[in-house]
C-alpha cells in the first residue's frame, strides 16, 4: 500500500477549489448533485483508509481477537509509520462512526419531535400553525408518516410547515413563492443531500467546505424552482427578503430545509441577475471547468487509491493468515 494508503485522507483538498466556484458559476441544481457526491465519494474513501489503518493497528495491541499472523512484520511493513499510524485511527475511527450514528439519531430524532408537533392538525401538505413567531420550513415526513403526501395525491413527500406570522409579513405573491420554495426543497430531496454532506463533513473535517457550498446551492435551486412556479424572479427575491428580516434573531430549530436560510443578500443578488445556465458539465476551458475537472481527478484519484489499499492489505493479511 505504501503511502497511497493516506491519500485518501488528504485529497479531500482537491475539492476546495470547486467549492466557491460551483456557488457561483454552475447551475444550482447541478453544483448540488456534483459537490453531493464529491463530498460523499471522498467520505467513504477517508472512511475505509482509516479502516485498513484499524486493522493493521489493532494487530498490535496485546489481547488483540485478530489472527496472529496479521501483526507480522510483513504486514506491518504495508504501511508507512505503522506504529503510529495504525494506533491513532482507532480513536480516530471511533470518533467518526461515532458523530455519524449521533448526527443520525439527532436528525431522526427531530422529525418525529415535529411530526408530533403536529399531530392534532388536520393531515394536509401545508401545514399553517397559529404562532407570532415568523417561521417556515419543509418537513420531509408526510402528514400521517411516510405515506402521508401518497395518500393526499401529492408527490412531495413531506409538509410545508409555516406560522401566521411569516405569512402576515408577506403579500399574496411572495407567499406563493414561500411555498413554491418549500415545496422545490421536498420534491428535489434536499434533505437528503445536506444529510450527506453533513455526515461527509464528520467523516473527514477537510470536506467542510462543501458542506456550507451545499448548504447554499440546496437553497439557490429552491429559489430557481420557485421562481419558475410563479413566474417572476423579483418576487421571489422579495419573499426572501422579507421572510429574512421577519425571521431575523428567530432561533427555530427545524427538520429541514427552512425559509430566509443561507446567505440571503447574495441569494437575492442572484434572483435579480440573469437565470443560470442549465449544463451539465462546465467547458475545461472556463475556469469553473478547470476546478470541476479538479475535484474529479481528487475524486477519481481518491477512490482507486482506497480500492488498491483494501485489495492489497486483503492479500497480504490472506497470505499472512494460517490455513
Amino acid at each position: 500500500m505504501g503511502v497511497f494508503v493516506f491519500l485518501p485522507l488528504v485529497l479531500p483538498l482537491s475539492a476546495w477549489p470547486i467549492a466557491r466556484l460551483a456557488e457561483q458559476h454552475l447551475h444550482p441544481r447541478t453544483a448540488t448533485r456534483l459537490l453531493t457526491a464529491v463530498a460523499g465519494v471522498c467520505a467513504l474513501c477517508s472512511t475505509l483508509c482509516l479502516a485498513l489503518l484499524v486493522v493493521v493497528g489493532t494487530a498490535q495491541l496485546p489481547g488483540n481477537p485478530l489472527p496472529d499472523g496479521w501483526s507480522d512484520p510483513e504486514v506491518r511493513e504495508a504501511v508507512p509509520y505503522d506504529e503510529v499510524a495504525g494506533k491513532t485511527a482507532i480513536p480516530a475511527l471511533l470518533g467518526v462512526l461515532v458523530a455519524c450514528l449521533r448526527a443520525l439519531w439527532r436528525d431522526r430524532r427531530t422529525r418525529r419531535r415535529a411530526v408530533r408537533a403536529l399531530a392534532g392538525l388536520r393531515p394536509t401538505s401545508v401545514a399553517v400553525l397559529p404562532d407570532p413567531v415568523p417561521y417556515a420550513y419543509a418537513l420531509p415526513v408526510g402528514p400521517t408518516g411516510g405515506r402521508g403526501c401518497r395518500r393526499l395525491g401529492t408527490r412531495c413527500g413531506g409538509r410545508i410547515v409555516v406560522t401566521t406570522g411569516m405569512l402576515s409579513g408577506l403579500a399574496p405573491a411572495e407567499r406563493r413563492a414561500l411555498f413554491a420554495h418549500e415545496r422545490a426543497h421536498l420534491t428535489g430531496r434536499h434533505h437528503r443531500y445536506l444529510l450527506v454532506v453533513r455526515l461527509a463533513e464528520l467523516a473527514n473535517p477537510a470536506l467542510r467546505p462543501l458542506r456550507s457550498a451545499v448548504g447554499y446551492t440546496s437553497e439557490r435551486w429552491a429559489d430557481e424552482e420557485a421562481a419558475v412556479a410563479v413566474g417572476s424572479r423579483r418576487v421571489v427575491a422579495r419573499a426572501i427578503g422579507k421572510a429574512a428580516l421577519t425571521s431575523r434573531g428567530v432561533p427555530v430549530p427545524v427538520p429541514g430545509p427552512a425559509a430566509a436560510v443561507g446567505p440571503v443578500p447574495r441569494r437575492v443578488a442572484a434572483l435579480l441577475g440573469p437565470t443560470p445556465a442549465v449544463r451539465s458539465w462546465p467547458p475545461l476551458s472556463t475556469t469553473v471547468g478547470l476546478a470541476t475537472w479538479c475535484a474529479a481527478a481528487g475524486t477519481t484519484a481518491s477512490a482507486l487509491s482506497s480500492a488498491n489499499s483494501a485489495v492489497t492489505l486483503f492479500l497480504i493479511l490472506k497470505a499472512a493468515t494460517p490455513l
